[in-house]
C-alpha cells in the first residue's frame, strides 16, 4: 500500500503541533506502509521519498491563501500512483481533495484544529480566513475518512460540519516520543537560557497566538508565588497587534515581580526539554486545545501540568493525577485567571506532590501515547478504504 502524505510542515521546517505530529508519524507507518511525503518549502535533503512544492513564481505577491491553493495544485499534480490520500492541516487539504476528484483516491483528513473554532485568523488574515474556511469545509465534507486527535476533536468536527456521517470521523490520538522527552534537565542549558535550575519555575511553550492563552498567564501570574520564575519560551507572534500587546504585558508583569524570564527564539527541542524537566509546573492557558503535544512533552519529562480544560486536554491530563485542570469560559475570563494562579500556587507550595504528578504523567506518556499505535491505527483506517 502507497499513501500519499500532504502536509505544509515537515522536518526540519516545523513550527507548530501539526508539524510535530507529522514528523514522528511518518517514521512510525513507514515501518507498515510506502509513505510518499509531499510537502511545502524547499528540498529536504536526505530525507527519501520526499518531495517538497514550493509556490508558484506568478503567486509570489498574492494573498497568502492563495499561495496555498498553488502548492495544493502543485501537489494534486505529483499524486498518481497512490493507494490513498491523507492531508494535514487546511493548507494540505485541497490538494487532499483535488486528488480524490481527480485521480479517484480515497481521500484521508486529519484534523489538528478547525478554522470556525478560531475566529481570531481573522484578524490575522482578512479575507484568507474566508478562503481557508472554505477550503476546509470543502475538504472535510468529501473525505472518505477524517482522524481526530481526541474525542473533545471528534466533536468539534461534527457541530462545525453536521454534514459528516458520524461513521466517517474516528479518534486517533497524538503520541509522543518519550526516549526523546524524558526527565533530566541540563543545568548548563537551563542556565544558558536565563532560568535558575536551583530555584522553582513555571514554565510556558508556546506561540503568541490568542489560541495559546497567553494574555491570561500573564495576567494570573501577577499572583503567583513570588519566589518562583516565571518562564515563557514564546515567541512568533500572529500580528504586529498581539506582538505589542505581550510586550506591554510582559514588561506591567516583570514592573510587579521579580524572576521574569522571557525567552523570544525558537529553542532546540533538546533545549526545551531541559526546561521542561527542570520545571516545578508547565502550564498550559489554551483557550483552545485539539490535543496539546505540549502537555504530553511535559508529562513526558515527568512535570506537572496545569492546564485549561478545553478540547482534548482532559484526555492527556489527568485531572488530580497528572495536574490540575482550570476550567475556560470565554464569558469568566477573570475567573479563569484567577484558577491559574491558585492551581500553580498550590503545586509549588507542595512540590512532592507536584514531582507525585510529574511521575504519573510520564508513565501514563510511555503507557497510552505512543506513535506506533498512532500509526497502527491510521494503516486500520487506510485499508478500511481500499
Amino acid at each position: 500500500m502507497r499513501i500519499g502524505l500532504l502536509t505544509r510542515e515537515y522536518p526540519p521546517d516545523v513550527y507548530g503541533g501539526a508539524g510535530v505530529h507529522v514528523g514522528h508519524l511518518v517514521p512510525a507507518l513507514r515501518d507498515l506502509v510506502d509513505v510518499d511525503v509531499h510537502c511545502f518549502g524547499e528540498p529536504r535533503a536526505g530525507r527519501p521519498d520526499t518531495y517538497a512544492h514550493r509556490v508558484p513564481a506568478e503567486l509570489a505577491e498574492a494573498n497568502p491563501a492563495l499561495q496555498t491553493l498553488g502548492v495544493d495544485l502543485s501537489m494534486a499534480a505529483a499524486l498518481s500512483g497512490s493507494d490513498v490520500v491523507h492531508s494535514h492541516t487546511w493548507y494540505a487539504n485541497m490538494a487532499g481533495h483535488i486528488a480524490k476528484v481527480l485521480h479517484g483516491d480515497p481521500h484521508v483528513v486529519t484534523a489538528h484544529s478547525l478554522e470556525p473554532r478560531r475566529p481570531w485568523k481573522a484578524e490575522q488574515l482578512g479575507g484568507g480566513y474566508r478562503l481557508s474556511s472554505w477550503v476546509e469545509r470543502t475538504a472535510y465534507e468529501g473525505a472518505d475518512a477524517v482522524i481526530a486527535v481526541s474525542d473533545g476533536m471528534r466533536r468539534d468536527v461534527l457541530e462545525c460540519y453536521p454534514a459528516l456521517d458520524p461513521g466517517r470521523v474516528h479518534v486517533v490520538h497524538n503520541g509522543i516520543d518519550t526516549d526523546f522527552y524524558r526527565p533530566g534537565p541540563d543545568p548548563d542549558v537551563v542556565r544558558a537560557a536565563g532560568v535558575d535550575p536551583d530555584r522553582p519555575s513555571v514554565v510556558f511553550v508556546g506561540r503568541i497566538t490568542r489560541q495559546k492563552g497567553l494574555g491570561h498567564l500573564l495576567a494570573a501570574a501577577h499572583h503567583i508565588d513570588r519566589d518562583a520564575q516565571i518562564v515563557l519560551c514564546a515567541g512568533a507572534p500572529d500580528t504586529p497587534e498581539i506582538a505589542e500587546e505581550t510586550e506591554k504585558a510582559v514588561a506591567e508583569l516583570r514592573s510587579s515581580r521579580p524572576g521574569v524570564v522571557w525567552v523570544r527564539r525558537m529553542l532546540p527541542a533538546a533545549d526545551v526539554r531541559s526546561l521542561l524537566s527542570a520545571a516545578t509546573v508547565f502550564v498550559c492557558p489554551s483557550v483552545y486545545e485539539p490535543l496539546g503535544i505540549v502537555n504530553l512533552e511535559a508529562m513526558a519529562c515527568g512535570t506537572a501540568v496545569v492546564a485549561s480544560d478545553v478540547g482534548g486536554i482532559p484526555e492527556v491530563v489527568a485531572d488530580g493525577t497528572t495536574g490540575l485542570l482550570v476550567h475556560f469560559d470565554e464569558h469568566g475570563v477573570d475567573e479563569f485567571r484567577a484558577g491559574l494562579a491558585d492551581a500553580v500556587n498550590e503545586l509549588l507550595q507542595d512540590p512532592a506532590r507536584a514531582a507525585v504528578m510529574g511521575a504519573a504523567g510520564r508513565e501514563r506518556a510511555e503507557r497510552e501515547f505512543t506513535w506506533q499505535q498512532a500509526a497502527a491505527r491510521t494503516v486500520e483506517i487506510y485499508r478500511s478504504l481500499t
